[in-house]
């Protein structure tokens, strides 16, 4: 039985043998965090989104990531943290990553503010993946725009991630994702704290995101497309007060991430799912079909850039899977977050 899913399908299938393996990040010793980027995003000749009394989206990014910057340099000083950019200028989407890359960040924070209609209010903080609702398509779309800002020698770039790469880049990662969940859920409980709607922890394929290599999160403060929420942004107290929140946030998470320790609030699946010795032979496995193929191919050729494939054949095709699951709903982990 194949459930399809857009350009992928979650497949259910009797189970015979399966070798998979995950990744415990504590378990590699990465230690404490010791380095921290912070991303105000937009900048330059690029706004980002305005409101109506004309408050920039860049502007009101970089003042809070500058208040925060300083709380986490004040107390932390032994932390290592980069700006993206510290004044009004414009940097690329792929720099921005690159940064964080080059750096060996632990952590990418990115800032910015959102834009949706008069109605919309509250925070909301995304992790890569596949979204949910066209209302965040159109956010990605939105913000992934900057790229449109720059150079065009490359003959042009484009701003859609497909879902075949987004897909792709959880499962390389999905130790980074399961981190990155876990520090937008803290976000999103804090806001709660300082009197913010809470717009959930969600998903899309934001550029910035993707390029990173690191539990990296994206956090809409607020919406300056409603009148209210443009004069809350615009509040310099109320910038300091949003700085102060996602630095609590951020200890919470920098206690969870050093000690290991995952509570029942932030306790996470791993993104595949069940381990090999976890599958009893007559167990009904569901998994996340990725490709469909006449020609048999290992399950370590470079297109599937080193995931956890496993491989069966039906009526003379080779479909090949990543994933184990025994309910659909923890399949669909991978296309869907809270």
């Amino acid at each position: 039985m194949n459930i399809k899913l857009n350009n992928f399908s979650i497949t259910k299938i009797l189970l015979i043998s399966a070798l998979f393996f995950s990744v415990n990040l504590m378990a590699e010793g990465y230690g404490g965090i010791k380095t921290v980027v912070i991303d105000a995003g937009h900048g330059g000749k690029d706004p980002g989104c305005k409101g109506s009394k004309n408050t920039r989206e860049k502007d009101v990014t970089l003042a809070i990531t500058l208040k925060l910057g300083k709380f986490i340099e004040k107390k932390y000083p032994k932390i290592k943290l980069i700006y993206t950019r510290k004044t009004d200028v414009f940097v690329e989407l792929d720099e921005r990553a690159q940064i964080a890359n080059r750096n060996k960040a632990d952590l990418f924070i990115c800032i910015h503010a959102n834009a949706g209609g008069e109605a919309a209010y509250g925070v909301e903080t995304y992790v890569l993946g596949l979204h949910r609702t066209d209302a965040q398509r159109k956010i990605a779309e939105r913000e992934n725009s900057a790229i449109l800002f720059e150079d065009k020698d490359d003959n042009g770039k484009s701003i859609d991630l497909s879902v075949d790469e987004i897909i792709a880049r959880q499962l390389q990662l999905s130790v980074f994702l399961d981190h990155s969940i876990v520090f937008a859920s803290k976000i999103q409980g804090q806001m709660v704290k300082i009197g913010r709607k809470d717009r959930g922890v969600k998903q899309a394929g934001f550029l910035v995101l993707y390029k990173t290599t690191m539990p990296s999160v994206l956090i809409e403060t607020g919406f300056l497309s409603n009148h209210k929420e443009e004069l809350f942004l615009r509040d310099t107290a109320n910038q300091t007060k949003m700085a102060t929140a996602f630095f609590t946030a951020f200890e919470e998470y920098k206690l969870y991430y050093e000690n290991g320790t995952v509570t029942n609030e932030t306790a996470v699946p791993s993104i595949y799912g069940l381990s090999d010795d976890e599958i009893k032979p007559d167990d009904v496995i569901f998994r996340v079909q990725i490709e469909t193929n006449t020609t048999k191919l290992k399950v370590t050729n470079e297109k599937f850039k080193g995931l956890p494939v496993w491989m069966y054949e039906n009526n003379k095709l080779y479909k090949y899977t990543v994933g184990a699951y025994k309910d659909f709903d923890s399949a669909n982990k991978l296309r869907k977050l809270q």
